[in-house]
């Protein structure tokens, strides 16, 4: 199976790991991309396209309330 994930620039790429680090410290962690862009100081694009960029790595999921965490967490 082909997977495709969305490129990201250099500034994207650290963003990416960063947010993905924050998500791996606090488990528990559920968060509107509102927030994140708040939280990490991002463009509505850069939230976009890093949140995407995560999800479809595998890495966070969005739950019945559009909020963003682990996705190895189902509660």
């Amino acid at each position: 199976m082909d997977v495709t994930f969305t490129p990201l620039g250099p500034r994207a790429a650290d963003i990416a790991r960063l947010i993905d680090a924050e998500f791996d410290e606090m488990p528990g962690m559920r968060l509107t991309a509102q927030q994140i862009r708040r939280l990490w100081n991002l463009t509505e694009h850069e939230c976009r396209q890093v949140l995407l960029h995560l999800c479809e790595a595998g890495l966070l999921a969005r739950d019945a309330l559009g909020r963003y965490r682990r996705r190895d967490l189902e509660y």
